[in-house]
This record gives structure tokens, C-alpha cells and sequence, in this order.
């Protein structure tokens, strides 16, 4: 079974692969399980906003600030099992059939889309670095002082993660692509 077959990952057909490998799959889904069970908080906040809003007649203090941070939280926690899964959106339609035509130059076109990804989702990732920074620094916060404040670094903290995960994905598929590229040449 080749990387692609078993979704860029280093695990053979039989679920057995190096330690390193278990590991980081192992990371990346709990990334994305703790995405999942935020998804079920924002769920939670968004159905007491409502009951208050139609009972106290008027909103829950830090439901609109923390379901925006939940929100990018949640998609940067679970992008890097969706890179992983190549479930990212691209055009389908003319790759799949041009990969099976060329394997040799559609593994080098993925390879190529997949660096690309890393660079963005590695850019995110870096000036997301420097949000973290003045955040922690300032001591930001988000809700109404004296109300229901939280600070806001712990939720910068995981997006970074997240998306510092994302780009990492993005080059062990990159790698997988090349590896894959280099045996087509080999056998030809």
C-alpha cells in the first residue's frame, strides 16, 4: 500500500508503521478531537445564548467574543487532519484523472500544491507568533470587565498549534509525494 492509498500516512495496510509515525498521528488526532469537543461548546454557548436571550432578554455576556475565538480555533485544530485525509478543496475533477495518466508528474503536482500549502498555513502560523506575543504582553482579554472576562492568549496559543501542525502535515505529504515521485522514475 503506497502513502496515498493510506492518506499520506507512514502506517503500511496492516495499521503497523514506525513509533514516530503512531505518534504524530496520534497528536493530530487529538488536535482534532479536542476540535470536535469544541465544537460541542459552541454548541452548548450558542443554545444558552439563545434560551437567555429569549428569557433575560438580552445576550450572555462573552458568547459573540468566545464563539468567534471557538470558531478559528476549532478549524485550525482539526486543518491538519484534514490535510491528512485530502479532504482539502482542489479541483478533482482534471487531478485524479491527470495523476492516474502521469503518477510521476501528478505525485510532483501534489508534492508542489502541498508545498505551496505549507508555506500559507506556515505563514499563518508565524504571524499568529507575534499576536500570541502582544496578547501574553498586554494582558488582552475579551468580555466586559467586571462582568465575564477570559484571557485571550490560551485560544492564540492552540491557533498557533494548530496551525503550526497544519503546515508540518502539508510537508509530510509533500515528502510522501516526492518519495512517491522518485519510485515511479525508479520503475520506469
Amino acid at each position: 500500500m503506497t502513502d496515498i492509498d493510506n492518506g499520506g500516512s507512514s502506517l503500511d495496510g496492516r495499521g503497523r508503521g514506525t513509533r514516530a509515525g503512531r505518534l504524530w498521528h496520534f497528536a493530530v488526532d487529538g488536535l482534532a478531537a479536542v476540535g470536535t469537543g469544541l465544537i460541542c461548546v459552541l454548541m452548548v454557548i450558542i443554545c444558552a445564548d439563545i434560551v437567555g436571550r429569549n428569557l433575560l432578554g438580552s445576550s450572555l455576556p462573552l458568547i459573540s467574543e468566545l464563539g468567534a475565538l471557538l470558531l478559528v480555533m476549532i478549524v485550525s485544530l482539526q486543518l491538519a487532519t484534514t490535510v491528512r485525509a485530502d479532504r482539502l478543496a482542489r479541483t478533482e475533477i482534471f487531478f485524479i484523472g491527470f495523476q492516474k495518466r502521469h503518477p510521476r508528474a501528478g505525485a510532483v503536482l501534489s508534492a508542489a500544491f502541498n508545498l505551496v500549502g505549507a508555506a500559507v498555513i506556515g505563514g499563518i502560523a508565524w504571524s499568529s507568533i507575534r499576536i500570541l506575543q502582544k496578547d501574553w504582553a498586554a494582558g488582552e482579554y475579551i468580555g466586559v470587565t467586571g462582568i465575564a472576562t477570559l484571557p485571550t492568549w490560551p485560544f492564540r496559543a492552540l491557533i498557533l498549534l494548530g496551525m503550526a501542525v497544519a503546515a508540518i502535515e502539508f510537508l509530510v505529504r509533500a515528502f510522501a509525494d516526492l518519495k512517491r515521485a522518485a519510485a515511479s522514475a525508479r520503475s520506469t
